[in-house]
């Protein structure tokens, strides 16, 4: 069963598609998901696409119900949804808050078209198309005679012209009434109908398969229609147009100036009525600047009389008092164009005039001077006018010289001899029913109504116009300037806006349409582009309520396809036409074929759900259309077949004019053309032109190319390539990535003739990959004895002189020319099949496979591949070094094989399925493997993937795409080298994993280790540290169900504990350094949340740890030497802390640390017994995760730590405090035996108890950390270094005093660890101020962006004089770090909680809005993680990690705390 298609819509603010095109098909489905810019906002998403049973209107709209599959946590997956089931156009467009709409677009829906008796389903892209002039077909009882050409030659849809009454001019595009048969249609005695046509139209649709569809013309109607002078308001007249006037006098006066042409009066001047020469032009140029122009005085119509005026204004300043507190020339005087256009009728207004001139005074002097100022100003802009009338005078003269030079002297045009009245000298833009008279005498009917309303303007196109402006609308001057090029037979209709404003052309409009809808499956628009778009669009939604899959057809010229677009979106257009006349030679025709249709060959293979991307417009691909010239004339008649065969194999619909085929020397005329198609008659002789069969033109080859083109597009050939041979010669393949076939037209083209043009006889060699099975087809153009050709007087004939040779399905010799694997993999073992990066690949003995020429993959694993794959996949860019590599060898293919084999057990199972695979890969055609490659991989890592997921826990299984790529995370750092990198676990574990050393040959455990971060920390020693290791461990082990493996990192830190703390740098227990602080706090948070979030969790405590160090000074011992409980090593570390630590690192000096000065290696951790705090470090050494050591010589500040954060860290103080709070309950509960902690302190034993130890801390901190905004708070010791109020301190008691007040996100973890210790007031004020002032687009400031140390910017290669930057030395002075910001959005889900729910409605949105950045992040980066930190505000960091352990893991906490 074919799996349904969905197409993903993704929404972003402020983001309108009006003018892009998304072409979907009936029984997608079509998803709205929110982008990044929308996530968290409560967002409305309406359309006009109807309900279910619901009847579309275009202006009736409705919200879409949001749904999301996953629950609360994110917005990745919500989505909105449509069942596409009707063809059509629809909008969309969405909003938030206040905001309506913020942005939208359109979609179409394309028809389904069916066919022939069994109504079986007929694709568009199988459309051959032959279009017919409906004149040319004689009385309707003999059609089928005529157009059973069309079958036997294999097209199957046919296109009428109008088949209307038609105007005098007998043009096939001017109606003289749209709702009439054409009378032509019927034989004296018979009376046909609509409904005969209609019949027949059924007949050819069951009998032959094939459909048919006509033009609808919408612009325009015959300037004899009848209906047009009942209702002269449906045009443009002088009466409802007034500003076409001046138009209209200027084309009164070229009429006269025809007359006396044609009557010889210019004769004197130098004007003949025969114009043959440019002097003849020039004289019309004096015609018209010395006789016309200065008689029609066309500027009168847009100036203002001055003297008449001037004396309402000085009437205006007589009677009232000039207010000279207004000031001078606020408003600009301009002139008001009189809304008739009468001349001299314009004014302007008199309040600005007063404005404007004021009187220095009340005197008749004053006043008269005051009225001079205006006269000249009246004048000044009469003479603006006046220069602007000149400027459309000149351009009209270019226009009339151009038109004039083109009909009369221009070798390629149709030199129409004398001007006389029946061929004027320019065609006239405006009806004249009335008897010819003097000019005077024609200007004084202007100003009659019943009249004038007469005087209809004409239509035409004009040349680079813009398509959405209607030309004859105010504002237009095309019709005063003559720029139009018009069609003097018909009339433009004037729609207005709607309906209401000329009911009886709607009307008369909407019934044509119906007529038209109901007898044929689809229309073609003519002139769309000038059509008004709400005009065509009210016109197709009537017609779509007869036939709800109308097929739309539409020729553009607008030159744009942004342009094209917006009719296509606006009018559901369902195929453009294109013409491949407009190709000059063969190359640019077979690029036509490769632009308008189908994937290129070796496309990927796309999923079933996949983004909805810009499309553009469905092609016809025409031969010839009857706008073009005669292909024969201006190419040569041996190119029609070839460049038909070209056209046949573009993915679209196709097809061609009748007559093309019968090879037509001439053009057939729209207008002209009155003479009768020939008939098919099988037995017809070549020299017969009324008959025409198989042997006529090239209609034998046409057949085969037509049911060639149907037959790819039938059976799923939709992969295209094109390959410019020679000059000459064009290939053109169809693919079909189903069955793996390919067809191949090889076309010679001939577009010169080859009587005079010399063609080379040589033809260069092809090769085509694969096993060539037949030559479906051979055919050539070749002269008979048939006569020359002679122009038949009652039937368009072609010439009888050629006809096709051909030959079809030749033999080659007669031709001259996985899953079982998978399931067993643990999640360890999809560490390697997925991901490894470089370094881990080389600790193998093996890297990433490198591309020659571009760059290595990110992974050895799958990821790698397909992180580049995606890129290239939905663009298709087969052209990129990956496929290229791909193309020319075996290499990368071998490579995914063998290295899985080289690893043994399941992974060599999983690489000898992959070389199964890839065995046939290897034997089909070189340009075809990218494809299967990618679909071979793809299948596998989703495989993987749902193997991968089945192992984690519910949340992860049931979570969003959001959740499973932060799960995914886990597998990308939890790995087994080669090496172990933990120390071993204790032997009466049990359930510890076990594998054979290929070293050493013995059994040894293989428990993963989480890598701190790719690519810098993934391999050797700077693999495993142990505060990177238990921030991490909660998200990528806990929240993902990882528990044994979780279980195992905390016992195996646990015996490595030397001096109560666990070590910073694991170097595998025997290389450790103990030089953190806060790492055993992490790890005993860790604990709490193992036997908070796992199952039966608190038997964690009872669990044997092997002791590396059983005491301080010890050498390490081996594995089950000394085993305690972990609650044993848990209280160790407590009372060590509560006793004091102080000790110098082991091998102190330059071999562990060369920058470190010799008081760093001083450890000190202790707790204070007033407050309950743990304290320690010094200014020489940074215990906490901000643990940047100054490196420069030359910037002096080498070994000196950036942000020591001694004293008592708050994060430190939260984590105590978390852990304290937990051991009373755990002892409450009889889990823990201990409730206090013993110290010895000058010889004696004292002790403190949890319970006091935790109700110390809760006492004071507040107290301590909290800076109060009274500033003589009685707690607070340094009020003097206080710049920042209602936030919490960074430390307490630091040696630099001013270190505690700096402003960092620090306090946001001890807010989720110890929320008691806040107050929620002071904690949500707290927060704010760290969204303001620290909060990234992914990550959190690490410093007051107000503080004088703050760089946003980490360069730790930069080695100069700046002692806060050199070296990197402000690693954590202002990078934005992305680990904390996990703590800060669940420090405000926590707080929000505790003040309402609008509070943390907005905070919702708040945390969604900043994870769908991490989404988007990851969903772009080839590393498929989140970075260790950005520069400011969001910038790339060169020397971050690309992927951070504690980055993915902090991020899925806050999802999961949703």
């Amino acid at each position: 069963m074919t799996a349904k298609q969905i197409r993903v819509m993704v929404l972003n603010d402020m983001e309108k598609l009006d003018r892009t095109l998304f072409r979907l098909e009936q029984g997608f489905e079509l998803q709205f998901r929110l982008g990044p810019t929308l996530q968290g906002k409560h967002l409305h998403v309406h359309t006009n696409y109807p309900a279910e049973g619901e009847r579309f209107e275009r202006h009736k709209f409705r919200a879409l119900d949001w749904i999301n599959p996953t629950g609360r946590e994110d917005d990745s997956d919500k989505f909105c949804t449509l069942d596409l089931k009707i063809s059509g156009s629809y909008q969309y467009y969405f909003g938030h808050g206040d905001k309506e709409k913020s942005g939208g677009g359109y979609i179409v829906v394309d028809p389904v078209l069916r066919v022939g008796a069994d109504n079986h389903i007929f694709p568009l892209d199988c459309i051959s198309i032959q279009t017919y002039l409906s004149k040319c077909l004689g009385p309707l009882d003999e059609w089928l005679d005529r157009l059973r050409v069309t079958k036997e030659t294999g097209y199957n849809m046919i296109h009428f012209t109008p088949l209307q009454t038609l105007g005098e001019s007998r043009s096939c595009y001017s109606l003289a009434d749209q709702l009439e048969l054409n009378p032509d249609f019927s034989p004296p005695g018979q009376t046909y109908t609509w409904t005969d046509v209609g019949n027949l139209v059924e007949k050819m649709k069951n009998e032959w398969n094939v459909l048919c569809i006509t033009d609808v013309v919408y612009n325009h109607t015959a300037a004899n229609s009848k209906w047009i002078k009942k209702h002269p308001e449906c045009g443009y007249n002088l009466v409802n147009s007034p500003h076409l006037k001046p138009a209209w006098v200027l084309d009164r006066a070229l009429w006269h100036i025809t007359c006396a042409i044609a009557d010889g009066k210019y004769e004197d001047w130098g004007l003949p009525a025969l114009i043959q020469n440019h002097e003849h032009l020039h004289a019309i140029r004096g015609v018209l600047w010395q006789d016309v122009f200065p008689k029609i005085k066309l500027w009168e119509f847009f100036q203002v009389k001055v003297e008449p005026t001037v004396e309402q204004f000085r009437d205006l300043l007589q009677s009232a008092k000039p207010d000279r507190s207004k000031t001078e020339g606020r408003q600009q005087l301009k002139i008001i164009q009189d809304p008739q256009y009468r001349c001299f009728g314009n004014t302007v207004d008199m309040n600005s005039a007063l404005e404007t001139f004021v009187p220095h005074g009340n005197s008749p002097g004053a006043i008269e001077d005051c009225c001079n100022w205006l006269r000249r100003r009246l004048e000044e802009l009469n003479g603006e006018q006046y220069h602007e009338i000149q400027h459309h005078q000149e351009q009209a003269t270019n226009c009339i010289d151009g038109t004039v030079s083109y009909e009369r002297i221009a070798d390629h045009g149709p030199k129409l001899g004398p001007v006389t009245r029946k061929h004027p000298l320019v065609t006239r833009y405006f009806t004249f029913p009335f008897e010819d008279a003097t000019l005077e005498q024609d200007l004084e009917l202007m100003n009659q109504p019943e009249k004038s309303c007469h005087f209809l303007a004409h239509n035409g196109w004009v040349m680079g116009d813009d398509p959405l402006r209607n030309f004859a609308e105010p504002g237009s001057n095309v019709y005063i300037r003559r720029e139009l090029i018009c069609w003097a037979d018909s009339i433009k209709l004037r729609y207005g806006s709607g309906p209401e404003d000329c009911p009886y052309l709607w009307a008369h409009m909407q019934k044509y349409t119906e007529i038209t809808a109901k007898h044929f499956v689809g229309v073609r628009l003519d002139n769309c582009h000038s059509t008004p778009l709400h005009v065509a669009e009210f016109m197709l939604e009537a017609a779509r309520t007869l036939r709800p899959d109308l097929y739309v057809v539409a020729e553009l010229f607008t030159g744009s396809e942004e342009l094209d677009n917006v009719f296509v979106t606006r009018l559901g257009i369902s195929s453009l036409i294109r013409e491949a006349m407009s190709a000059g030679d063969s190359h640019e025709e077979g690029r036509l074929v490769y632009r308008y249709g189908g994937e290129p060959v070796g496309a990927f293979l796309q999923p079933s759900l996949r983004p909805l991307v810009p499309s553009i417009a469905h092609a016809m691909f025409l031969d010839v259309t009857h706008d073009n010239e005669c292909p024969i004339q201006i190419r040569s008649v041996y190119d029609s077949l070839p460049s038909s065969a070209i056209v046949s194999m573009a993915c679209c619909a196709t097809g061609s004019t009748r007559g093309y085929d019968e090879l037509l020397p001439h053009q057939i005329s729209v207008v002209s053309e009155e003479r009768f198609y020939s008939k098919w008659n099988p037995q017809a002789k070549p020299s017969s032109p009324e008959e025409v069969n198989l042997q006529s033109g090239i209609i034998a080859g046409k057949l085969a190319l037509n049911q060639l083109h149907q037959e790819l597009a039938s059976k799923g050939f939709n992969q295209v390539f094109v390959d410019q041979v020679d000059e000459d010669i064009v290939a053109v393949t169809r693919h079909c990535p189903s069955t793996h076939q390919s067809v191949v037209a090889v076309c010679r083209t001939a577009f010169k003739n080859p009587k005079h043009h010399r063609y080379t006889d040589e033809v260069p060699s092809m090769c085509i990959p694969g096993k060539i099975e037949e030559v479906v087809l051979e055919a050539r153009t070749v002269e008979r004895q048939a006569g020359s050709y002679i122009k038949d007087e009652r039937s368009i004939n072609g010439m009888p002189g050629y006809t096709v040779e051909i030959k079809e399905h030749i033999q080659l010799k007669d031709s001259k020319g996985s899953r079982s694997c998978f399931c067993c993999m643990t999640l360890a073992d999809m560490n390697v099949l997925l991901f490894r990066c470089d370094a881990e690949e080389k600790e193998e003995g093996g890297g990433c496979y490198n591309i020659p020429g571009w760059k290595p993959l990110k992974y050895g694993g799958l990821q790698g591949l397909l992180s580049v794959m995606a890129d290239i996949r939905p663009k298709n860019d087969l052209g990129h070094p990956f496929c290229d590599n791909l193309r020319q060898g075996d290499w990368m293919i071998d490579y995914v094989s063998n290295r899985l084999i080289s690893h043994g057990g399941t992974l060599a199972e999983v690489g000898q399925w992959f070389q199964a695979m890839f065995t046939y890969l290897k034997h089909i055609p070189r340009y075809l493997i990218p494809c299967y490659f990618d679909a071979i991989l793809v299948g596998a890592y989703t495989t993987a993937l749902d193997v991968t997921f089945k192992q984690m826990s519910s949340f992860v299984q049931n979570g969003s795409s959001f959740v499973k790529l932060l799960a995914l995370g886990s597998v990308q750092m939890c790995a087994v080298g080669r090496f172990p990198a933990l120390p071993p676990l204790s032997p009466a574990l049990s359930d510890v994993p076990y594998r054979v050393s290929e070293i050493t040959k013995q059994k040894e455990e293989c428990c993963v280790s989480l890598a701190a971060g790719l690519p810098h920390f993934s391999a050797g020693i700077f693999r495993c540290w142990g505060r990177d290791t238990f921030i991490a461990l909660r998200g990528l082990m806990l929240v993902t169900g990882r528990h044994l493996e979780a279980r195992n990192i905390i016992l195996a830190f646990a015996g490595t504990m030397r001096h109560g703390l666990i070590p910073n740098l694991l170097g595998e227990g025997v290389g450790a350094r103990f030089n953190c602080r806060d790492a055993v706090w992490w790890w005993l948070q860790c604990i709490q949340d193992y036997c908070t979030m796992v199952p039966n969790g608190t038997d964690i405590l009872q669990c044997p740890v092997s002791r590396m160090y059983p005491t301080d000074d010890s050498k390490p011992l081996t594995a089950g030497t000394v085993d305690q409980l972990l609650y044993e090593v848990i209280h160790e570390a407590m009372e060590c802390h509560m006793q004091g630590i102080e000790f110098r690192e082991r091998n102190a000096g330059p071999q562990i640390d060369c920058n470190m000065r010799d008081e760093g290696f001083s450890i000190v951790a202790k707790v204070n017994p007033d407050t309950g705090f743990v304290y320690g470090g010094n200014r020489f050494n940074c215990g906490t995760w901000m643990d940047k050591m100054g490196e420069s010589e030359r910037a002096r500040n080498k070994g000196i730590p950036a942000t020591p954060r001694d004293g008592s860290a708050v994060e430190i103080v939260g984590l105590c405090k978390s852990a304290l709070r937990w051991l009373v309950e755990l002892h409450k509960q009889g889990l823990f035996p201990y409730n206090s902690v013993a110290i010895h302190k000058d010889g004696k034993q004292l002790s403190m108890s949890y319970d006091e130890w935790d109700r110390k801390i809760q006492q004071n901190f507040e107290k301590m950390f909290y800076v109060s905004h009274d500033l003589n708070d009685p707690n607070e010791k340094h009020p003097e270094l206080v710049h920042k109020q209602g936030i919490y301190k960074d430390s307490y008691g630091a040696s630099s005093p001013w270190c505690d007040y700096q402003l960092r996100p620090n306090f946001s973890i001890a807010m989720v660890v110890a929320p008691e210790l806040f107050t929620v007031e002071h904690a949500w004020e707290a927060l704010n101020i760290a969204e303001d002032k620290l909060l990234g687009p992914l990550g959190m400031k690490t410093l007051d962006p107000d503080d004088m140390v703050y760089c946003g910017v980490y360069d730790n290669s930069l080695d100069n004089d700046n002692y806060n930057l050199a070296r990197g030395f402000n690693y954590h002075q202002g990078p934005e770090w992305l680990w904390p910001i996990g703590y800060f959005l669940r420090a405000k889900i926590n707080f929000a909680k505790k003040l309402g729910k609008d509070t943390y409605d907005k905070t919702v949105y708040l945390v969604k809005n900043v994870l769908s950045r991490h989404y988007v992040h990851m969903e772009r980066s080839s590393w498929k993680g989140l970075p260790e930190l950005t520069n400011e505000n969001g910038q790339y960091c060169s020397f971050s990690c690309e992927t951070q352990a504690w980055s993915l893991a902090a991020v899925l906490e806050v999802l999961h705390d949703l």
